[in-house]
């Protein structure tokens, strides 16, 4: 937007706000000057003309300047002569800026909180609620009067109330790079003497070196307050020389900073972006919570963190989902591990760890009695981590969910883990375990399991080979259990009518039930019009069952078709299979 059409929308906003009368409009015409704002806007933008383009405009939050017009309005609001200051009686030209200021600080911060909760419009509903807010702290302060003296000082006959921002975030909208001019306006609310500011976002937005000076003062003045700091994708297609700048400079501006949660995500760090950040990790004795995911953490990188975080004796919440992690750094990693023992939440999941860092991290994890949540997905453990796994999670008396997805666990393993389970979690809620080769073997414990586990809502057992036989089991498991479930997925395990009449019957009653997933299996026509049937009174219940095939054949049926067309010399074979 060029700087004139800016002058225009920042005058034609503190119009709307401010009436020319000196003073706000009852909230009906208020309603209507908004109306009246937007043409003059959007005129102004689409007016045919070969150097100006339409365009879109959100109307919050107002620039600085903006509301520093807004105060300087609300000032002769006050101390001018109008039907209300005639009423109610004026305040000198000092004690109205003193509260035009107030009246705009408390307004302001009504009006974004009110805009953090539906960030996705115009901000032309925080832009009313703004007004409505001025307009009547502007009242309350005419009513009370001017401030009275005692012992030759002035006394407030009460601050103007408001809350107190603590959380700044600028990561809303589209992903955008930022200098150091819309840096300097961007971040001027934290240069406000006083302010309260205690977490900090600058995700979604890439900082050039620049822009990154200019908020280094910023945050070197408010480090001894900042308990939370999310620098999530902040430097998304920098080079890599200016990005390790723009992370050497945000590192040292937070050194020494006491913070509870730390945010890196999403930055392709690798090595080289952890170092960078060596002087906030190395100063972090508190941390509770970090997060490192989508961050090209390697075997080198994963030993960086364990190298430079001195502390983590405090740490509830570590997250490392979707790197490339591989064994080696599954085994510095777990080094964390270990010394975090009262871990609650742990993501280990799409970081491309086998057997040996998958044993590393169980035995580590055997040592966090504290752990609630716990997410492995997407790696190959396989039978042997998986049966180590088994016996940390023995000593799990408070988990609630559980993510162990596409492990490469078999039945060994998958039955290992079911008994843990139900020996310990009295308390689980969530059990992912898809894509594990787990067949009809492994399903009288996993069915024992679900029978002890009354708070259970969510179970996906997903692209196994539980077929009819294991499908009936858990179904019954499932009508027994009397349990609290709202979703069950068992798409992809080859399972026929028979055992998904079973699973139906099973979850259809019960109150809190949302979801069965069926899909992708073997269901023939007749047995999908009477799951249908089963759920006439609830059909949003059965998920989709477009990637069914009632005609599908697994290996074991290939194998028995094989025999069929055998030769005649072995036609009581042949017999016998069909």
């Amino acid at each position: 937007m060029s700087s004139n059409c800016t002058e225009v929308v920042e005058h034609a906003l503190v119009l709307f706000l401010l009436s020319g009368s000196g003073f706000f409009r009852s909230v009906r015409e208020t309603n209507g000057l908004h109306s009246e704002f937007l043409l003059v806007v959007r005129m102004d933008a689409s007016t045919p003309n070969s150097e100006r383009r339409p365009f879109s405009i959100k109307l919050w939050p107002p620039s600085q300047n903006t509301r520093s017009m807004l105060v300087e309005r609300i000032t002769n609001n006050l101390s001018t002569q109008s039907l209300f200051t005639q009423k109610y009686g004026g305040l000198s030209k000092e004690e109205a800026g003193e509260n035009a200021k107030e009246i705009e600080d408390a307004a302001f911060a009504s009006a974004n909180e009110h805009y953090e909760k539906e960030p996705d419009g115009d901000g032309s509903s925080a832009v009313q609620l703004y007004a409505k807010e001025c307009s009547n702290r502007i009242l309350g302060v005419l009513k009370r009067g001017p401030r009275t003296k005692e012992d030759g000082d002035l006394v407030k006959a009460g601050k103007i109330p408001g809350p107190h921002e603590t959380f700044f975030d600028i990561s809303k909208g589209q992903r955008a790079f930022i200098e150091a001019e819309e840096a300097r306006e961007l971040l001027s609310p934290l240069k406000e003497p006083g302010n309260s500011y205690t977490k900090i976002c600058f995700s979604n937005r890439s900082f050039g070196l620049d822009a990154a000076r200019i908020a280094e003062p910023i945050l070197l003045s408010l480090k001894g307050q900042l308990q939370e700091v999310d620098l999530s994708d902040f430097i998304a297609g920098r080079p890599e020389e200016e990005a390790l700048n723009v992370m050497n400079i945000f590192s040292a501006a937070l050194e020494g900073s006491i913070l509870r949660s730390l945010n890196l995500s999403n930055n392709a760090l690798g090595e080289k972006g952890v170092r960078a950040f060596g002087k906030l990790l190395k100063s972090q004795s508190s941390l509770e919570e970090l997060y490192l995911m989508n961050d090209g953490i390697s075997e080198e990188a994963a030993r960086a963190v364990c190298e430079l975080i001195p502390s983590t004796e405090k740490l509830r919440v570590l997250q490392f989902h979707n790197n490339m992690t591989g064994d080696e750094g599954a085994v510095a990693i777990s080094e964390i591990v270990k010394r975090s023992p009262f871990l609650e939440d742990f993501r280990c999941s799409s970081t491309r760890v086998d057997s040996v860092g998958g044993i590393a991290l169980s035995e580590a994890l055997g040592k966090c009695a504290h752990l609630k949540k716990l997410d492995l997905r997407d790696n190959m453990f396989g039978l042997e981590a998986g049966v180590v796994l088994s016996k940390a999670l023995l000593n799990h008396a408070n988990l609630t969910e559980v993510y162990l997805s596409y492990l490469n666990l078999e039945d060994e393993a998958a039955i290992a883990i079911a008994n843990a389970l139900k020996e310990s979690a009295p308390s689980l809620e969530v059990l992912e375990m898809a894509g594990n080769d787990i067949t009809a073997e492994a399903a009288p414990t996993i069915a024992a399991f679900i029978a002890t586990k009354k708070s259970l809502n969510k179970l996906n057992l997903a692209e196994n080979e539980l077929k009819d036989e294991g499908a009936i089991q858990i179904g019954k498991a499932l009508e027994d259990s009397q349990g609290q479930l709202k979703e069950v997925d068992m798409s992809n395990n080859l399972i026929r009518r028979a055992g998904a009449r079973v699973l139906a019957h099973a979850v259809v009653e019960m109150p809190e039930f949302k979801l069965l997933n069926l899909n992708g299996n073997f269901i023939s026509e007749e047995g999908i019009d009477e799951l249908k049937d089963i759920f006439k009174a609830s059909p949003d219940l059965l998920g989709p069952l477009d990637d069914n095939d009632p005609e599908g054949v697994d290996d074991d049926v290939s194998v028995m078709a094989g025999w069929v067309s055998l030769p005649p010399a072995l036609s009581k074979l042949q017999l016998f299979y069909q």
